[in-house]
């Protein structure tokens, strides 16, 4: 069976969707990002599946909504979804919200930022991972498509220690954090209200990665 290549920014988020049918690529930015997925797409892929969390932009939108997108959207770059693996998506997720996506290279952590961006283009959220991944995959031929779920609402801004806690490789950098907290106690109000909301985000995407089932519901892995 072919598999899919499921590509986050975080380890928590390749650990999740993990499985059968699916290998996972995490802990890349910007050209690092593309050049990984470059070396990876020599292989024989059924597809790429932008997989994670992401900040919101659409301010009716809670922490922990499933977004299937229907497109992506970096600058003055605009990539399609494959649409037959994004209506087995949505045939899979009933209930999730189905829109664009924002690319970017930077985290996006203000309100008025979010705010902006949402105005541009509609986009629901934002993320630093699927832009590259359309980019690379419309390159080489092979179907995209993004799931995301929303952890920080557009009205509320990402704690800078939050950033500061994301590790090149991934990973969460704990040190960082409390090296951050000892200077700026003040902000220990802003990662609390984060967590509570990665927490929804976390289980929702767990939720989701069950109802995808093997392959992550793309339908040439069915097939193959």
């Amino acid at each position: 069976m072919r598999t899919v290549l499921a590509v986050s920014g975080m380890s928590f988020e390749s650990r999740i969707a993990a499985g059968p049918g699916v290998e996972t690529l995490h802990g890349y930015r910007d050209a690092a990002l593309a050049r990984a997925l470059e070396a990876r797409l020599a292989r024989d892929y059924a597809g790429v599946i932008s997989f994670g969390v992401a900040g919101g932009l659409d301010p009716t939108l809670p922490p922990g909504t499933v977004i299937v997108a229907t497109g992506v959207r970096a600058g003055a770059e605009s990539f399609s979804t494959d649409p037959f693996w994004t209506a087995a998506l949505r045939r899979a997720m009933p209930n999730a919200i189905c829109g664009l996506l924002a690319g970017s290279d930077t985290a996006v952590t203000a309100v008025a930022d979010k705010a902006a961006l949402h105005e541009a283009h509609g986009a629901l959220a934002v993320d630093m991972e699927s832009h590259i991944a359309a980019r690379v995959a419309r390159a080489h031929g092979v179907p995209f498509v993004a799931l995301r779920v929303v952890v920080d609402p557009a009205d509320r801004p990402v704690p800078p220690l939050a950033v500061a806690g994301m590790a090149a490789d991934g990973s969460t950098d704990i040190g960082a954090i409390l090296i951050g907290l000892a200077k700026a106690p003040h902000h220990l109000g802003g990662l609390l209200r984060l967590g509570r909301d990665a927490s929804a985000a976390k289980a929702a995407l767990v939720s989701a990665r069950k109802a995808l089932g093997e392959g992550l519901a793309q339908p040439a892995t069915a097939l193959a």
